[in-house]
């Protein structure tokens, strides 16, 4: 069973998409909250497996929201799930920790799998973001390698990440284990100066 809390100040969708989660075999909703502040203050100690955080609120946003829940509950896995696309707002989402980033007109099954996969170590992204994620890669290459000095395998499995698939998927297409995939990332996070993967991702495919 995979718990899932809501950070969102839009009450009608929570409740829309709490009453969808509980109604879906291995899922169920722990709790709303409807303010940064809310979540800050309840979620360390409720700790569900997966957060499903919006941007635009009230008062805080939702980004500094990740990064303040990140440094108290380093733990939670967060997707974010908002209407924003702009390249802007997905690096500094993933930058702040966020491990996956949703566009909220997805379909519902969409929704499901992102909170599977986000549960299981992926990093899922909306089609549309993933194309941003994959282009800035694209485009950043070059330099980045130069400043890095990322052996070709790892500069593969950060261009997996960024794809959104789960180190299990990684592994099956790299033919290698999971704890191989860890300590590649494991040294790529030292070579990067960063904590996790997805800051390693969003660090390194930055223009």
């Amino acid at each position: 069973m995979i718990s899932i809390s809501l950070v969102d100040d839009e009450k009608e969708l929570c409740q829309s998409i709490a009453t969808f989660v509980n109604g879906s075999p291995g899922f169920r909703c722990l709790s709303i909250h409807h303010s940064a502040a809310a979540a800050l203050q309840h979620l360390p100690a409720e700790k569900p497996d997966v957060v499903l955080m919006d941007i635009n609120m009230a008062g805080m946003d939702g980004i500094e929201c990740v990064r303040r829940l990140k440094a108290a509950a380093p733990e939670i896995q967060i997707l974010m799930l908002t209407v924003y696309e702009d390249t802007e707002k997905i690096f500094k989402a993933l930058t702040a920790g966020a491990s996956g980033y949703l566009l909220k007109r997805s379909n519902p099954s969409k929704l499901l799998e992102a909170i599977r996969e986000v549960h299981e170590g992926g990093a899922p992204m909306s089609g549309s973001v993933a194309r941003k994620v994959v282009a800035s890669f694209q485009q950043a290459k070059a330099t980045s390698q130069a400043e890095t000095h990322l052996s070709p395998r790892e500069e593969t499995i950060l261009n997996l990440l960024a794809k959104g698939l789960a180190y299990k998927q990684i592994a099956a297409e790299l033919g290698i284990s999971v704890e191989t995939i860890r300590s590649y990332l494991r040294r790529i996070c030292e070579k990067l100066h960063v904590q996790s993967r997805t800051e390693a991702v969003a660090k390194y495919l930055r223009p």
